[in-house]
């Protein structure tokens, strides 16, 4: 009996362990349609989007035009209402930069910090409004590594360019949204006060020098520095063989790496002091060291709203002055180098052309002189 038992338990383990692998392979087949179809619906959107380059290119000024001036007119008559601007445009292009990037091969750059921060900008507001130390975290990353981002990478507001957009709007959009609740809603920041305190007499209001920094200084860093490992976790550990097998794969590192190394400029000489090897490494700690300048910034900035105004026309200057410098000077080149690619391209073309057309006088040729013979 003992025996008989123990068989039958033997088959219902076994049969049990059939069930869950079979479980599992359909459950890992399903996952990988899914992700084929949305790479093939990545790579269909933006090979038409290709095809139609010009013409969107109009549509996409037009829309960006009228867009920013909406912007400005909801900014200066219910600058209440530019947090609901704010999630409602990362909703929504967001997620179709993905789409667009993915068919790029350029989607590891959302995981860059700027949509880290951007992330907890958006849950706080839609979750969180009233928490005030939340609120300085998301203020100190707004308007210190993001909206220092927007200036030394030469982010450009060109409105024919959705990309561009976007890269602008994603940098400069959180600091206006956090000024707009800092300075010109009362209600709104005289709400944020700790559980089981009585609300504010006064507004602005603002604590010790010791929790200012705290809150806008310290625990900002160490929600940077914890990103910074999960970054280096996803990316150059456990995605370290994808990197290595396809080199069209870009990073924020590996697009910086090929345009400092491209240009010779300072950046690429700083980041060899320590060898080539060790090039990574270099990138983490400047990074680092631009993040922490950028973040001491904030708390001046929190502190005084004539500051805050003039660093806000500082960065939207910023970005329109790199916008009229890329359609001036970038544009152009870009242009000329379509246009001599085009060139390039037609002598294969006419060559090809001309190549048929003797064989085909050859072989008229040919026909011509056994019909003679013949006859």
């Amino acid at each position: 009996m003992s025996s008989n038992e123990e068989s039958m338990e033997d088959s219902n383990g076994h049969s049990f362990g059939k069930v869950k692998q079979r479980f599992k392979d359909r459950s890992q087949k399903t996952k990988e349609k899914t992700k084929q179809i949305l790479s093939k619906q990545a790579a269909q959107i933006a090979k038409r989007a290709e095809e139609h380059e010009r013409f969107i290119n109009k549509v996409t000024h037009l829309m960006g035009v009228l867009g920013f001036g909406a912007f400005c007119f909801i900014l200066g008559a219910r600058p209440k209402d530019i947090r609901y601007v704010y999630c409602l445009f990362y909703v929504i292009f967001v997620p179709l930069r993905w789409i667009y990037y993915r068919y790029k091969k350029w989607h590891y750059y959302l995981l860059d910090f700027c949509y880290y921060a951007n992330t907890i900008f958006l849950i706080t507001l839609m979750f969180f409004p009233t928490k005030e130390k939340l609120f300085m975290v998301c203020f100190s990353f707004a308007e210190g590594p993001l909206a220092w981002a927007l200036i030394v990478w030469r982010c450009s507001l060109v409105f024919s360019s959705v990309d561009k957009i976007v890269s602008v709007f994603i940098h400069l959009l959180p600091g206006l949204v956090f000024f707009t609740i800092r300075w010109w809603d009362p209600e709104f920041f005289g709400a944020m006060h700790p559980e089981g305190t009585p609300e504010r007499a006064s507004w602005p209001y603002v604590e010790s020098q010791f929790y200012l920094w705290t809150w806008l200084f310290w625990v900002p860093l160490a929600a940077y520095f914890l990103w910074q490992v999960l970054y280096y976790l996803i990316v150059d550990v456990l995605r370290r063989q994808r990197f290595l097998r396809d080199p069209e794969v870009m990073t924020s590192y590996r697009e910086l790496s090929k345009k400092a190394k491209k240009a010779n400029n300072v950046w690429w000489r700083v980041s060899g002091l320590l060898g080539d090897q060790n090039r990574l490494f270099m990138y983490i700690l400047l990074q680092a060291i631009f993040t922490i300048a950028t973040t001491g910034l904030t708390v001046p900035i929190f502190l005084s709203y004539k500051l805050h105004v003039v660093f806000q026309i500082f960065k939207v200057s910023a970005s329109i002055w790199n916008g009229g410098n890329f359609m001036l000077d970038v544009m152009p080149r870009q242009v000329i180098l379509k246009e001599e690619k085009k060139k390039s391209k037609m002598p294969t073309v006419s060559d090809q052309n001309d190549q048929t057309s003797l064989h085909e006088s050859t072989m008229e040729t040919n026909n011509s002189s056994e019909t003679a013979q013949s006859e």
